[in-house]
């Protein structure tokens, strides 16, 4: 008996010196810590379940997604001045502002058929005078491309619902009603017209928004959501017609009589 509890005895010392030892119990806490953050991840990981995210649901090479793509980069891009080096470029007749001041509107007319029209648009020429590629301000689809000795010739441009730019004044037309054009594409050459005689070769440059032109000048370097925020007033709507080879033989008409 006495030597059972002798040994009894021993032991419970050796185990009080045990704990009495500094390293015991930071151990002792560092290892239950590890045990239980191990537990923690174990069981976050087991409890969650991929599978109930759907990944199938959005295709990201289907023709859906692609659209919406192409919108955002058409409000993104900026009006750009339609020829290639637009350091080369020079306004030969500018927009003509109802509100502008009177040597402005006065520098805005063209004469055509024995009237003044306000120019409803920019003529640009280059610097030399010589024929130069027309390229789209924006990228877009081809909504008209018309012949017509008055205007010179016609391609309308499509960039958003009501906003269109429109080229007079070309020859050699590459695209046709349908296509999808890129910011900076040639679309043709620039040519000459009937309605602006004196601004010899160049391109008639216009920016529209629900049928009412704009001043181009106003939208180069800007985005196409600057001018779909734009509230156009009606009152520039006059400035907005063009004249065609009916108003000309009307206006015949009315010189003989």
């Amino acid at each position: 008996m006495r030597e059972e509890e002798n040994k009894r005895s021993s032991q419970s010392s050796s185990v009080k010196r045990f704990f009495k030892k500094r390293w015991v119990f930071p151990a002792i806490y560092i290892a239950s810590a590890a045990i239980i953050l191990t537990g923690v991840l174990w069981y976050q990981s087991f409890s969650s379940n991929t599978n109930k995210y759907s990944y199938n649901a959005t295709d990201l090479s289907g023709k859906k997604n692609n659209a919406p793509a192409v919108e955002v980069n058409k409000s993104i891009e900026n009006f750009k001045m339609p020829v290639a080096n637009a350091a080369d470029a020079v306004v030969k007749t500018k927009f003509y502002d109802f509100q502008g001041k009177a040597a402005d509107q006065e520098s805005a007319l063209v004469f055509y058929n024995n009237t003044y029209v306000p120019n409803t648009g920019i003529d640009i020429t280059v610097k030399n005078g010589d024929s130069f590629d027309v390229t789209a301000s924006l990228s877009g689809t081809v909504t008209r491309v018309d012949e017509d000795a008055t205007l010179g010739n016609v391609i309308e441009i499509e960039h958003d619902k009501g906003i269109v730019t429109q080229y007079q004044s070309v020859k050699d037309i590459k695209v046709k009603v349908g296509d999808q054009v890129d910011q900076g594409q040639v679309i043709a050459k620039a040519g000459q017209s009937l309605l602006n005689e004196k601004a010899g070769t160049h391109v008639h440059f216009e920016i529209r928004k629900d049928g009412i032109a704009v001043n181009p000048a106003n939208y180069f370097e800007k985005s196409l959501s600057t001018l779909q925020q734009e509230n156009i007033s009606n009152d520039s709507q006059e400035s907005s017609k063009t004249p065609t080879n009916d108003d000309s033989t009307n206006s015949n008409d009315n010189s003989n009589s």
